[in-house]
């Protein structure tokens, strides 16, 4: 065997790895829209907490057009988390039932490891609403849910959405939230993004995974709906929505708003589309050739828990070594931190996606959730999409 010869064929070993993460990316298995919408929704938290508030939202002033990340990238986060529950249970038809079980059992261990990792994040002092621990909690809830056609749960998410934020009003009213208990309380649950309202968005993003976002049909309808309710919601508000003292001092004016995280109708019905919407536009433009364009926003997509979890720690680390503090907002902000943790992120992202493959803390998760053991053959068997 000549030394070339020798040389090439130890070579292919080494480019392996590469193609295999290069099809795990790129492939017909994988969802390409619902990575770049993750992305996009990851890189939105990070605006929505690295930038100066720009106030509300104006046409006008394009200083303010940052403001459309405030609220709506989480909720996007959420919609997205209801996709992905409904591309592990199945796809368009659910699992079989013990291969069902065994992905709603999978989902349970993520979601307490979630919640566990909400609050080491809580707990470095950084100052955000960390969404985790409310993830969690969603994903729970949402597994009973798992066995429902598109038919059911898409009409079940409006009924939510309509319903929900009356009462959440009610129980954010309870004076239990004003006292100590009471804000631990919150920190445990997530309450800065309400269970009882955000379930709404998962049951959505469960349906919009059972109608098959494959189908250029389901996307073109799903951008169309979500854009119709986008309109309808910001509508109202503009043209009535309560001011901020009507939304403190009346039951109406809480409920009568589309106010970024305030859970009211129209924030709910106004972003809960725009999630729709953002998500049927990603996989359209992911049908095109801008597919490759937008490959280092897939590759943030494809480990969003990762990225999420790692500009919390950097934040954390930078703040303290100079500024003393992990909850100087302000004196944070001031550092002009948002291009290159972002700039650093969708570069680290890529070479990981690409080098390495599934994003370190990703890969955890599916470890840690294969104690749940698999059924026998016949059983795991599940109705191809």
């Amino acid at each position: 065997m000549s030394e070339a010869s020798q040389t090439k064929r130890t070579a292919r070993p080494g480019a392996r790895p590469l193609a295999t993460h290069w099809r795990r990316l790129n492939g017909p298995a994988r969802l390409a829209g619902v990575d770049l919408a993750r992305g996009l929704a990851v890189l939105g938290m990070f605006a929505a907490h690295l930038l100066p508030d720009s106030g509300p939202f104006d046409w006008g002033t394009p200083a303010t057009w940052i403001d459309i990340v405030n609220g709506r990238s989480s909720i996007l986060f959420a919609t997205l988390a209801g996709v992905s529950i409904g591309l592990v249970t199945g796809g368009t038809r659910p699992l079989a039932r013990e291969a069902m079980a065994t992905a709603r059992g999978r989902l349970a261990v993520r979601a307490l490891l979630l919640w566990v990792l909400g609050l080491l994040l809580w707990a470095t002092g950084v100052p955000v609403y960390v969404i985790l621990p409310a993830y969690g909690i969603l994903f729970l809830l949402a597994l009973p849910l798992t066995a429902l056609d598109a038919r059911v749960l898409f009409p079940l998410a409006g009924a939510l959405a309509l319903v929900m934020p009356f009462i959440q009003v009610w129980l954010d009213a309870a004076p239990f939230w004003r006292t100590d208990e009471g804000r631990a309380v919150a920190t445990v649950l997530g309450w800065h993004y309400p269970f009882p309202v955000w379930i709404a968005f998962v049951v959505a993003g469960l349906g919009l995974a059972r109608a098959g976002l494959r189908r250029t049909r389901v996307q073109l309808i799903a951008l169309a709906s979500g854009a119709v309710l986008a309109v309808a919601g910001y509508g109202a508000d503009a043209a009535t929505g309560a001011d901020e003292a009507s939304e403190v001092f009346s039951f109406w004016g809480a409920v009568w708003t589309a106010r970024p995280h305030s859970s009211g109708l129209l924030e709910v019905i106004g972003s809960g589309g725009f999630a729709i919407a953002v998500i049927a536009a990603s996989m359209l433009v992911c049908r095109t050739v801008l597919v490759w364009v937008v490959l280092p926003l897939r590759a943030v997509g494809a480990m969003p828990l990762t990225a999420y979890t790692v500009q919390l720690l950097v934040w954390a680390w930078v703040a303290t070594a100079v500024l003393g503090r992990p909850d100087d907002l302000t004196g944070f902000r001031d550092l002009e931190p948002f291009i290159p943790l972002t700039l650093w992120t969708i570069v680290g992202c890529s070479a990981w996606a690409l080098l390495i493959g599934r994003g370190p803390l990703e890969w955890v998760f599916d470890r840690a959730s294969r104690i749940v053991r698999e059924p026998s053959a016949p059983d795991a068997r599940a109705a191809q999409p």
